[in-house]
């Protein structure tokens, strides 16, 4: 459809143009002018409805000199998107020597020589050519250059966004040809804030393909260690299982901090007194390691299905199996130390609320200490304000009276008020015996 509406554009343009040149106006530059203006006002729209997509596919079905024309009203921020979808001779008659860039991600391919592995940032169309990777890394791609990775490699590269979408049970599959699909999240703990990130792992042609959106500690990990550990990866498939593998000790690693963030915990809610602000500070404090632990226990599972359908499906070799059950055995050991810390989260969460209801349990006991002692007084300024007894009083001068009254009740509210200590502590003896 949008390429009829293009084709239909500058045929229409054409034809005016056409028109123009054989009939004889008073004034053909100014009529040429307007009808150029509105032609090009109306590509320009046409041009800025279609993705990038749409816009190489017409400007690859066109005449040359149509896609010249068709270029150059290409918005400038959208240049480098259209040509990662058009092909190198097309793109080279458009923009000359200008590459496509891969600007809105990043990509990273590895690739073997001699035994150690060659890490390369692609930044531009014509490094890709030539390597033979066994790793391709897209971190933020746009759809423009997942499209051309994914011709120029012979697959798809889902968009990152789109992974959430599916359901558990189809994250793991395999293609007719063979090519490998998996869908895992990866637990990013940064500036106190956990989320999962997903990252699509798809192995085609004895190349390991990872599509994500957000930088991950863990793939940053695995590049150092491939410098800095020549001989520890032989192929793509002993690269997703180490993928996997540092996923775990980075959950590992995040526990440890978790551990010791309840343990500072249990020391504040353990101390004799704490107050409701430092209570409430401590169930913030609770709540976000619960999360973080949940978080984990969650990946955790995710990556055990994920490295358990790699072994029913027998698509490992002997080594990357026992590899693969040292990795299970692993998530089995980190999902019994979760087990624990949400034990001891709910022990300190219980402990810090019944700390809350110690504090509102005095308060409402400094309150009713107080009501009965101002109970009496409050009978006894009753019958102060009563006529009977200015009456009782007669003759005697009403300083001298209302003194000796206020004086009657200071006595009552203090013996009332000892008499209450004395028996809270006798009960506290009691208790104390007990």
């Amino acid at each position: 459809m949008s390429l009829l509406a293009v084709t239909e554009l500058l045929s229409k343009h054409k034809i005016i143009e056409d028109m123009l040149r054989a009939q004889a106006t008073r004034r053909p530059e100014l009529v040429e002018t307007v009808v150029h203006n509105q032609h090009t006002a109306e590509l320009r729209m046409l041009l800025s409805r279609l993705s990038a997509g749409e816009i190489g596919r017409s400007l690859e079905s066109v005449s040359p000199d149509d896609a010249r024309l068709l270029w150059r009203h290409v918005a400038q921020d959208r240049m480098n998107d259209v040509l990662w979808e058009v092909s190198s001779a097309l793109g080279e008659h458009l923009a000359g020597n200008v590459e496509p860039q891969f600007l809105s991600g990043e990509v990273t391919a590895c690739e073997l020589v001699d035994g150690r592995m060659r890490i390369i940032q692609v930044v531009s169309r014509s490094e890709m050519e030539g390597l033979r990777p066994i790793w391709i890394d897209t971190l933020g791609a746009s759809k423009s250059e997942r499209g051309w990775l994914g011709r120029h490699f012979g697959l798809e590269l889902p968009d990152p966004e789109d992974l959430t979408d599916l359901e558990v049970s189809a994250r793991f599959y395999v293609e007719e040809n063979g090519e490998l699909h998996l869908h895992s999240n990866f637990l990013l703990d940064r500036d106190g804030q956990s989320r999962s990130v997903p990252v699509a792992f798809i192995v085609h042609a004895d190349t390991l393909f990872t599509v994500r959106s957000e930088e991950l500690p863990v793939f940053r990990l695995q590049r150092l260690r491939m410098r800095s550990q020549p001989g520890e990866v032989s192929d793509c498939k002993d690269l997703l299982l180490a993928l996997y593998g540092a996923d775990i000790e980075y959950s590992a690693d995040a526990l440890e901090d978790t551990y010791e963030t309840l343990r500072r915990v249990g020391r504040k809610v353990l101390s004799e007194n704490i107050s409701d602000s430092d209570a409430a500070r401590i169930l913030g404090n609770i709540a976000e390691e619960e999360d973080l632990n949940g978080r984990i226990r969650g990946n955790m599972l995710d990556t055990q299905r994920a490295v358990s359908f790699l072994l029913r499906g027998r698509l490992l070799n002997t080594m990357q199996m026992e590899d693969a059950r040292e990795i299970i055995r692993d998530i089995e050991s980190l999902n019994t130390h979760t087990a624990f810390l949400f034990e001891k989260i709910n022990f300190l969460m219980d402990a810090t609320v019944g700390f809350i209801n110690i504090n509102q349990n005095r308060r409402v006991s400094q309150l009713t200490v107080a009501g009965v002692v101002f109970m009496p007084l409050n009978v006894l300024a009753g019958i102060g304000g009563m006529s009977e007894f200015s009456m009782m009083t007669q003759g005697v001068p009403w300083p001298l009276s209302y003194g000796a009254f206020t004086a009657g009740m200071i006595l009552v509210g203090w013996g009332t008020y000892t008499v209450l200590k004395v028996f809270e502590a006798r009960n506290a003896k009691r208790r104390a015996k007990a």
